[in-house]
């Protein structure tokens, strides 16, 4: 893999754009939680859009003025620190907005996974820097594997579709020298557990 392709897969699958996607791809099973209005999926979506990354991508140029962090890419462990907190903070911004819909049980346990999955990967990034990447993509295919688990949907088609992303996307951050094998695999298995326990649990 070239890293241009790398550059480009990385930026398409932004950890950023994972929880977006991910509602995309539950409202598109055929579950319980898919008959839900139109209007509610709709403000689900911008709802979580705008909480996950819209707000947090705008406060991004703010710490690379205050240098804090010198690119966009965040290339140390130590640099994904603050962004990371204040993502969280946007999260939980998010997640108060989700509750006041009364949605199915699974939507805010799915969202609450996720911030749980920031803020590990922000504890962990102090000493070390783990794929916020592949936590994302890995988190993806938690939520799919525990619908299926907990609601027995037939979530097969989706689950293999995530499984090839997310080996592709892990190639690309390898391809990039953003991250080793460990941290790549590290990643993965903790977005991917984590959602697992949160929804199941």
């Amino acid at each position: 893999m070239t890293k241009k392709l790398a550059a480009i897969i990385s930026t398409l699958l932004h950890p950023l754009l994972m929880p977006t996607l991910g509602v995309l791809v539950i409202f598109s099973t055929q579950s319980h939680v898919t008959f839900i209005p139109f209007e509610f999926r709709r403000m689900v979506t911008i709802i979580i859009l705008v909480s996950t990354c819209i707000l947090p991508l705008s406060i991004m140029p703010l710490f690379m003025q205050l240098g804090k962090i010198k690119t966009i890419h965040m290339e140390t462990s130590k640099e994904r620190i603050l962004p990371l907190l204040s993502t969280s903070l946007f999260f939980i911004l998010g997640y108060f907005f989700l509750l006041k819909f009364h949605l199915p049980a699974f939507i805010p346990m799915f969202f609450l996974g996720t911030l749980l999955a920031v803020l590990m990967s922000m504890g962990i990034s102090f000493f070390w820097k783990i794929s916020i990447h592949m936590v994302g993509i890995g988190g993806l295919l938690g939520a799919l594997i525990s619908m299926a688990i907990k609601y027995g949907v037939n979530t097969h088609m989706w689950m293999f579709v995530a499984i090839g992303v997310a080996g592709i996307l892990g190639s690309s951050r390898l391809a990039l020298g953003a991250h080793n094998p460990k941290q790549v695999y590290a990643g993965f298995l903790l977005g991917l557990i984590v959602i697992c326990v949160v929804v199941l649990l």
